[in-house]
């Protein structure tokens, strides 16, 4: 199960920007903390020992640490999973409308723990980021890797499809002829996103996320969670974080005035392994996130706005919360019918 597909990209500064649809719940757990990536602060010089330092680290630089990631489906539990195998039934049933046969019988097993690539065209995202909301936070594993992140838990993976294919299952490929594929009109998103909207209903409102449009089920906490960190960024306590992190920078001879600053240089982009001065940078930013005791204040910070956004939108979170329950209910529906008719 996948839930952000990229379906154009554009740019904002250095950095790729792409317009993102939602059809289901995964994705959205890796696409996230890209978007905050640059947005992070440091935190305030409290020093502690390091084991229990980087214990705490890891701790609190993962989604689940957040009071938002309550409002954001997990796609591992039992609930998640029907959804992204119904999702893929009622696609396979599209796509044989569409003029392709062969979903007829292509085992849904086969593809239900999978996300579609076009043959031939490399994926937008690059190897950088990863799951961990503060980037970096072992010094050991940033020297090895550098800031490519560690490697996917084998949950999701690519799935090359031709052109045609692609186009009927994503809808990308702009408009007019592009939305057709022999002879028949592609419905928007393509046969997943259609098959998401018979699930979830219609998707809530675009959200304008830094340099992103999101367009999903899940785009109200999504927002929230990023204007959440807006505000926290406001705090004095980010200017001296950053401050802290940038001098404990400065004495190991690397010279960036905050940690996104560090992840982000363009030197680093482009490459598929991290070179010897990404590792070394990558180690000196996690080294100095423990000394400062970045992540620990940082993830304070950060909580603090989230509750009181959680606050002031109640209702909005509540109506997430329901709908997803009743896209539970549709997708068990949906895939109990299909095993009855099997």
């Amino acid at each position: 199960m996948r839930a952000l597909w990229p379906v154009c990209a554009g740019t904002v500064g250095s950095v790729t920007a792409l317009t993102l649809r939602a059809w289901s719940d995964d994705r959205v757990r890796k696409v996230l903390p890209l978007l905050l990536t640059g947005l992070l602060a440091a935190s305030a010089c409290q020093f502690t020992g390091q084991d229990d330092a980087g214990d705490r680290a890891h701790r609190l630089n993962t989604l689940t640490a957040f009071p938002l990631n309550a409002y954001i489906p997990d796609p591992s539990s039992d609930g998640g999973k029907a959804v992204g195998k119904a999702q893929w039934i009622l696609a396979k049933r599209c796509m044989v409308r569409l003029g392709f046969p062969g979903f007829a019988t292509l085992a849904t097993a086969a593809v239900e723990s999978t996300y579609p690539v076009q043959r031939g065209v490399p994926e937008s995202h690059g190897p950088l980021g990863d799951d961990r909301p503060y980037g970096v936070d072992d010094p050991d594993t940033a020297a090895e890797d550098g800031y490519r992140g560690r490697p996917d838990d084998g949950s999701t993976q690519p799935m090359e499809w031709s052109p045609d294919q692609y186009r009927a299952l994503t809808g990308a490929s702009g408009s007019g002829a592009g939305r057709r594929v022999h002879g028949q009109a592609v419905p928007d998103g393509g046969c997943l996103g259609q098959a998401g909207r018979k699930i979830h209903g219609p998707a809530h409102k675009a959200a304008r996320i830094g340099g992103l449009t999101l367009t999903g089920f899940y785009s109200v906490p999504m927002e929230l969670w990023y204007t959440s960190r807006q505000k926290a960024r406001k705090d004095p306590a980010w200017k001296k974080a950053d401050h802290a992190w940038s001098a404990c920078m400065k004495k190991q001879g690397f010279h960036y005035p905050a940690p996104d600053k560090a992840s982000l240089d363009t030197a680093w982009f482009g490459t598929e392994e991290a070179s010897k001065k990404e590792k070394r940078t990558a180690a000196a930013d996690a080294r100095c996130k423990l000394d400062t005791d970045y992540i620990g204040t940082v993830h304070a910070l950060e909580v603090r706005a989230q509750k009181a956004a959680i606050r002031g939108h109640r209702k909005e979170l509540a109506d997430t919360r329901a709908a997803d329950r009743k896209a539970v209910e549709r997708a068990r529906a949906i895939v109990a019918k299909d095993e009855k008719d099997s």
